[in-house]
């Protein structure tokens, strides 16, 4: 079977969309760190809508993989002229398929780390961003990470980063070249879950600065943007039937299709001094503040994904749509949503919050789409101190008690319980802290982990946790019960 390429592009089917920009050769304006899943199913496909509009032609994006894992996709996006397939699952089980060229290059940084540097320094390059998922920031208030911890981090400094080893010392090195070359700085555009995720960049960026160089950081606080932004879009894990899938709809393989629900959203905060591509031509929406709408997608959305997971592994459902279906459960997430999110919110003018939970239940009972709670716990030790955590302690300074995130936390302990049993697989670089926490009584979990610091000092949210921990001993049914 032929392997997808420029050359086969007019062969393709009948109704899938190819980017007949390839011959303009757009150039890179966009370095992108992080190259998985999410980010071919987002930004690249923004991307790639701008640069079919013919308005994009200076922002194509350069992929950089920094760990050995990257080399899969290294050879996948080289070896098909840096394209891809992007199929949308719609819930009438129709699909929707895309081939993507908006990654124009990729680059393996432990094999060309010159190359990468001057990627970095190149003068048309206006934009450096980040997938890395959410634990993967060097200093972190949320974790209690710090750079001057990390040993990677202080290898890179140690050398004067002369040889990167993290994406925050690439950004330091390439800040740093185009410092010394008279060329303006790039932008830093974070796109990971993560609230107020410039500052969270920033920070990272300049902690690993300082390290090496005290006044190349106190040039990037002064020089460089770090804008914030709110990305929407359930991207599952690629399995075998979906390279079988494109393997037979459109007669030539993909290395590494990827699939995806159809809706998107980008929220971007407008804070760009070496310019940007025209993302509101293709619906992204530009504001001076993204406060407001992350908090309503990490607090209720991404929170919500955390409530789904633990309990609907626990029931014995595998995939997001099952647990959905099931509802005791919808029930219980929802009341987590409107019970401990909702009120911590503040809602911008004209944003109808109830109807945006209704669309979030119809998104995740998008059968078509078969996202696997599985993938929604995966890292849950960085993603709870994020996505529930900071809302739960929200409540309890309002004087709530918290009771439903006090049953989430409980549903968490149980998970890991039985993890430590040998019933599940955790997917988390802290599994073996999280098993040795849950094996012992409840309580000791919510005070053995420190992102869960003062919850435990609220008498009503431990009174809610244990009374959900026994009800949790005796199964799921029996926690749905009550």
């Amino acid at each position: 079977m032929r392997r997808l390429g420029a050359d086969l592009l007019p062969d393709l089917p009948p109704g899938v969309a190819v980017p007949d920009y390839l011959d303009r050769e757009p150039r890179i304006g966009i370095v992108h760190f992080g190259v998985g899943n999410f980010h071919r199913a987002h930004q690249a496909m923004y991307l790639d809508r701008l640069l079919a509009a013919g308005l994009a032609d200076d922002w194509a994006i350069c992929g950089i993989g920094l760990l050995e894992r990257d080399r899969r996709m290294q050879e996948a996006l080289t070896g098909q002229d840096g394209l891809y397939t992007l199929t949308l699952r719609h819930a009438d089980g129709r699909d929707e398929i895309s081939v993507i060229g908006s990654i124009r290059r990729f680059l393996h940084a432990p094999d060309d780390p010159r190359a990468v540097l001057e990627q970095l320094a190149d003068p048309g390059v206006r934009i450096v961003s980040l997938t890395i998922t959410e634990g993967g920031y060097v200093e972190d208030e949320a974790s209690g990470r710090r750079a001057a911890d990390d040993p990677q981090v202080l290898a890179e400094t140690g050398s004067g980063l002369a040889e990167p080893r993290t994406a925050f010392g690439w950004i330091a090195a390439g800040l740093r070249e185009r410092r010394r070359r008279g060329i303006a700085p790039f932008t830093v555009l974070c796109c990971d879950n993560i609230q107020g995720n410039g500052e969270v960049a920033r920070r990272s960026v300049e902690a690993v600065a300082r390290l090496a160089d005290a006044e190349l950081a106190d040039w990037i606080a002064a020089e460089v943007a770090f804008p914030s932004t709110m990305v929407d879009r359930i991207t599952p894990v690629t399995t075998p039937a979906d390279v079988e899938r494109i393997h037979e709809r459109l007669g030539v393989d993909d290395a590494w299709p990827v699939a995806s629900e159809p809706f998107a959203q980008w929220v971007i905060e407008d804070r760009f001094p070496a310019g940007r591509p025209p993302y509101e031509a293709v619906g992204a929406t530009l504001v001076d503040d993204v406060h407001a709408y992350e908090a309503i997608k990490l607090r209720l959305l991404n929170a919500g994904h955390q409530a789904l997971a633990y309990i609907g592994m626990l029931a014995g459902h595998r995939l997001v749509d099952e647990a959905v279906a099931d509802r005791r459960i919808a029930r219980w997430v929802r009341g987590y949503m409107e019970r401990e999110g909702v009120p911590t919110l503040t809602v911008p003018a004209g944003f109808d919050v109830p109807a945006y939970i209704d669309q979030l239940f119809e998104r995740f009972g998008n059968a078509n789409v078969a996202d696997t709670l599985a993938r929604l716990g995966t890292d849950a030790s960085n993603r709870i101190p994020k996505f529930v955590v900071p809302t739960l302690r929200d409540r309890i300074a309002a004087g709530a008690a918290a009771e439903t995130g006090a049953q989430l936390l409980a549903s968490w302990w149980a998970f890991n319980r039985r993890a430590a049993a040998g019933e599940f697989e955790l997917d988390d670089e802290a599994a073996a802290q999280l098993m040795a926490a849950a094996s012992g009584a409840p309580l000791d979990f919510l005070t053995a982990l420190p992102t869960l610091d003062g919850l435990a000092d609220s008498e009503g949210f431990v009174a809610a946790y244990l009374e959900a921990a026994d009800r949790l001993e005796r199964g799921a049914d029996a926690f749905l019960a009550g």
